[in-house]
């Protein structure tokens, strides 16, 4: 099993595996070997469920109170990520990288600033930019419990990178995008007043690739772009 790094520094924690579809769902088996690890308590003792304002949340219940480790989850083809934070709230958002009209999705959905940054990408890279800024909006809407309502997607997120940067505004928020490698966008956000740090448990296996037959693509962008 896979061994955390202990900083003593406010972390996100970020696990991901291979989805298929099959029981048991693997998102909830990433939550239980996160709460197991940052909890320190055994994974049969684990509630799964979700706080007030709809974030998941890993829950262990004793004679003194109930302690909960804020969790985020994002699924693509055939991949699911887990995210897990002892100091507060989080959200993970993961992309496979495809062809997208960059420019023209930007356009429509984003702030005039982003959309002149990207205009400014090299072209080769352009879709990737555009991923990094979408998964960046998908994991602050996530850490902050409400998705891309309100007006989410024109929120102005920072240039994509590590370490997390803050995101403007002013609400106390990070975002940044830890390498996963291969065809994958990772976004990982927290709400804190100061810098977190983020570790990648574990990492895709090798070989991982979209398996479409097995595993539903779970993915806010084709739905936001094909709806008005």
């Amino acid at each position: 099993m896979a061994q955390l790094t202990v900083s003593g520094r406010d972390t996100a924690y970020v696990w991901v595996g291979r989805d298929t579809g099959g029981q048991p769902d693997p998102a909830a088996v990433l939550l239980r070997r996160a709460g197991a690890l940052l909890l320190g308590r055994p994974e049969t003792g684990l509630v799964l469920t979700h706080d007030r304002e709809g974030r998941p949340v890993v829950r262990v219940d004793e004679v003194s109170g109930s302690v909960e480790l804020a969790v985020s989850v994002s699924r693509t083809a055939g991949l699911v990520v887990v995210a897990a934070r002892r100091d507060g709230a989080l959200g993970v958002d993961v992309e496979r990288i495809r062809q997208l009209p960059a420019l023209a999705l930007a356009r429509r959905w984003f702030p005039p600033a982003e959309l002149a940054w990207l205009s400014g990408r090299p072209e080769a890279g352009r879709t990737v930019d555009f991923l990094r800024l979408w998964t960046a909006k998908e994991a602050v809407g996530k850490a902050l419990g409400r998705g891309l309502r309100n007006g989410g997607l024109r929120r102005l997120m920072p240039v994509p990178g590590l370490p997390l940067r803050q995101v403007p505004g002013a609400e106390p928020l990070w975002v940044g995008h830890p390498q996963l490698g291969g065809d994958l966008v990772l976004a990982v956000a927290a709400r804190a007043s100061a810098p977190v740090d983020v570790e990648v448990v574990q990492r895709p296996a090798h070989g991982v690739t979209a398996e479409r037959s097995a595993s539903v693509e779970r993915t806010s962008l084709p739905v936001v772009v094909r709806g008005n």
